[in-house]
């Protein structure tokens, strides 16, 4: 199936016009791929960052004064 006969084929079974269908992006999934997502093609887990406040406080030396509690 060919980009314009998939355009076609969606503006058909929605009623949109073939340039609305085209703007949206639609393109054909591989049914062998069941893992597959268009947008995010590379398929890479998304990194976390974590800062671990205390770990870095210590690798810095601490260079803040620590806050004394009122009594």
């Amino acid at each position: 199936m060919t980009q314009n006969s998939l355009n076609r084929a969606v503006a058909k079974a929605t009623g949109e016009s073939i340039s609305v269908i085209r703007s949206l992006g639609f393109s054909v999934a591989d049914p062998d791929d069941a893992s597959f997502d268009p947008e995010r093609p590379l398929r890479r887990r998304p990194r976390i960052r974590i800062i671990d406040w205390d770990r870095l406080a210590a690798k810095r030396g601490g260079y803040l004064p620590q806050r004394s509690r009122c009594r």
